[in-house]
This record gives C-alpha cells, structure tokens and sequence, in this order.
C-alpha cells in the first residue's frame, strides 16, 4: 500500500513542501512506497516554490479512507485534518507545533514534535547523514520552507538550528537567502486573485479559548496595504465565515513581514475587547497595530484571551 503524506488543511509553504521532502526520503531512501498529498489548493508562495524547483504540484485530496497508511506531518490537529482521519492507519508524526489530541492510532507510532521553526528542519534532522542525498529540488524545498516559516530569520520562533541549515542548503544551492526570500514574499503578498472569504481562510486555524471558538487567520506579506485597502470588504465577509465554520469570531491579523508588526482588523465590540486583554493595546477604530507580533504559535494564540 502507498503511503498517503499531507499537512494541514489551507497549505502554505511548509504543508506543501515538507510531504514532497519526505516523499522523496520514503520512495529513495526507505524504499517505501509515498506519495504526496495536499489537503487544498497552496497558497501563492507555495505555488511559486513548486515552480521554482520544478516540482509537481501533489494531488488534492478531500479526505481519506479506513484503512489508509498515512504519515501527517506539520500538524498534529484533527480539526485541521481530513474528516475520516481517526479511521484511518495513522503511522508517523512529524510536527513543530503543540500537542493538540484527538488523534487516534491503531498501534504505536513514530511521533516526532521538536520545537523548531519548520517541519523541514526536524526531517533533515530524522535523515540523518542520508541528507546529503537529496536532490537540488528537493533541497530547494526545504530551504524555502524554513524561509518560509521563520520569515527569513525574522519570527520569533526561529532557532539557531533553522538558520545555520538554511544557510548550509542556500551555500549548497548557490542561493542568496536575502533575494530568494524577496521573491518568495512577494509571491506570497500578490492576494489579488482571490475573494475576501479565501483570503479569511487562506492561512487559518480554529482555536478554542474559553467559551469562544475562534479563526485565527493571519497573512503574512511585505506589502500590508495591498491587504488592508481591502478592509472593508474583509470586515463584511467575517460574519459568514464564521459562521460557515461554527466559530464565533475571525480574528485576522495583517503580518508586516518588513515592519515586523501585526495590524489586527476589529470588526466588533467583541474583537475590541480581545484585542485589549490579550496584547494591552487601546483600540480606537476598526484596526490595531501590534509591534512586533508575528507569529500566530508563539506570539497570537498563547496570548488570546476572552
């Protein structure tokens, strides 16, 4: 049987990437029959990485089947997985974020959480001296997921350990970090195409904080005004969002990749209000600017409270 890798619903870099790298790794290396999934189109940057190094974009895949061998990795979060996971033959983790539970197997596991920055940077590591048999395309995938996750070195999240093997892949690929990492960014920040409730959606998750279930969205970009001259139109499409995914509010939150701060929209009395005891900001007006916030993992969601 095939083994079935994927990340998270709404796959950003990291998502997209990681289940190639670790295709490749299963197929070349363990001898193991993989393929890669995606749980939703990827987004823009990751569109530009799989044309970059002339990968192929991995089937989309709405759910799966009882009895499917799957390997998840950059999530460990059934509410950002295919409804049928539990029936599935989940076989390894491999993930950067926290526990979340829900998950259930059918036998004991390889289940591996670093705190690291991106997926990519723990699957290096798992290789072990078997890394240096990756492809250029292959290594230019992981390159652009810890770009990607640390926004160049930017998010707090970063470790040393991602930055010195990002520095070791770009010298191998003969890549300048500061201009590739430009074009993945400007990539990632061309939202034109796309409707407000997409962008809402596009890099989100739910999470539950108290009484309250939230969609913490956030898009990360150098170019905020491109999102933000769109506010009103995102403002209007928050209700029906949440709405449609049973949560009670969106909390979408503008990363300024450059500036290094967050501005977060406030729809309602009730966004003020979290806005104001989570990051101890006055609110005045439909949006906030929060300096140096930008991660959703360390800087967001610990911090929201109701």
């Amino acid at each position: 049987m095939t083994i079935k890798i994927f990340g998270h619903k709404g796959p950003d870099t990291d998502s997209t990437g990681s289940p190639l790298i670790w295709e490749w790794y299963l197929n070349e290396v363990r001898k193991t029959p993989a393929s890669a999934k995606l749980l939703g189109e990827p987004n823009t940057e990751a569109l530009f990485v799989l044309d970059r190094w002339n990968l192929s974009k991995p089937e989309i895949i709405q759910d799966v089947a009882a009895g499917d061998d799957v390997v998840l990795v950059d999530t460990n979060n059934v509410g950002e997985l295919p409804e049928s996971i539990n029936e599935a033959n989940v076989i390894e983790v491999i993930d950067h974020h926290m526990l979340q539970g829900g998950l259930k197997t059918r036998a004991p596991i390889t289940f591996t959480i670093r705190p690291l920055a991106c997926t990519a940077t723990i699957m290096h590591d798992l290789m072990g001296a078997d890394a240096a048999k990756m492809p250029e395309n292959i290594k230019g995938a992981m390159l652009s997921c810890i770009l990607s996750d640390t926004l160049e070195f930017r998010s707090p999240t970063t470790t040393d350990h991602d930055r010195q093997l990002a520095e070791q892949l770009a010298a191998e690929l003969g890549i300048d970090i500061a201009s590739y990492a430009a074009e993945m960014f400007a990539a990632k920040s061309d939202v034109s195409s796309f409707s407000d409730a997409e962008l809402l959606k596009m890099d989100s998750k739910l999470f539950d904080v108290a009484d309250k279930t939230f969609r913490v969205s956030v898009l990360e970009t150098t170019s905020p005004k491109m999102v933000l001259d769109r506010k009103a139109g995102l403002l209007a499409a928050m209700p029906k969002v949440a709405l449609a995914d049973g949560a009670d509010e969106v909390l979408l939150f503008v990363v300024d990749i450059l500036n290094k701060e967050a501005t977060l929209l406030i729809p309602n009395d009730i966004v003020k209000s979290v806005a104001e005891k989570s990051f101890g900001v006055p609110v005045d007006g439909d949006t906030v600017i929060l300096p140096g916030v930008m991660s959703r993992k360390k800087q967001i969601v610990p911090n929201l409270t109701v």
